[in-house]
């Protein structure tokens, strides 16, 4: 089958700016983002708890800054894509992408949960190429985090068929995957490498994912480990190459 583009993608939970040393800094993240990811000129960027954890959930980061020194463009205008007024993501989520993509489709999708989950979903278009992705930050439990990727499959179903990229802080310590990216939970098989990105300190779980439906393959995975990364948030970011197909598998 023919592929499509390949995408550069990152992922990282920034710990609502609380480095290893116990102090919130959003300067320091801006930092790592213009010092160690901008280099990466990743096309799509997915922050987790990127804005404060009490209400009203405030955003804390320097958006303009962040858009300058990556290039990337702020997915979140929209308000209906914020939790609240104050908020720069949902429910910590925040996702920035390449401009050249446009976003034909955005959504939110409320995760059940002990505590607040949710995920931004976005369909993106450029020529004839088109995917969709979605970023999130799932609960510790599997039994939850399997609850929530049954929320999320019902929603895919839905919207309809389209190469989708799954993002963020799964949460996930098993390197096949867990049962709640089984087919059986998401009707479509989610796959990628798992990465050790936690703690950051001394990596052994690979909680932050990559992965890609069903055409989609995920390469090339790398975890950002410099000292001040590492002092800067409990998880590295995560980088992937994630090609696109030609077409979807099955279609015309």
């Amino acid at each position: 089958m023919k592929t499509g583009p390949a995408l550069k993608l990152v992922t990282w939970n920034i710990h609502r700016g609380r480095g290893r040393d116990g102090i919130i800094d959003p300067d320091r993240i801006a930092q790592m983002i213009e010092t160690d990811i901008a280099p990466e000129a990743p096309d799509i960027l997915a922050l987790q708890e990127a804005d404060t954890e009490c209400p009203p959930h405030a955003g804390f980061l320097d958006l303009s800054r962040i858009e300058a020194t990556t290039g990337l463009r702020y997915a979140h205008s929209d308000e209906r894509l914020r939790w609240g007024p104050e908020s720069h993501g949902f429910l910590g989520a925040i996702v920035f992408l390449n401009p050249a993509w446009q976003v034909v489709a955005a959504d939110v999708i409320d995760l059940p949960g002990h505590c607040h989950r949710g995920a931004i979903v976005l369909d993106a278009a450029r020529d004839e190429a088109v995917f969709r992705v979605m970023a999130t930050h799932l609960s510790l439990t599997q039994i939850l985090r399997i609850a929530q990727m049954r929320t999320v499959a019902q929603f895919l179903r839905r919207r309809g068929q389209q190469p989708t990229i799954l993002m963020g802080d799964l949460n996930e310590w098993r390197p096949w995957g867990g049962a709640a990216f089984s087919k059986a939970v998401m009707e479509q098989r989610f796959a990628g490498p798992a990465l050790a990105t936690f703690p950051s300190g001394r990596p052994i779980l690979p909680l932050d994912r990559i992965l890609g439906g069903p055409g989609i393959h995920v390469s090339h995975p790398r975890v950002l480990n410099t000292p001040a990364i590492r002092a800067a948030s409990d998880h590295l970011p995560l980088v992937a190459t994630v090609t696109l197909p030609g077409r979807l598998p099955g279609s015309g």
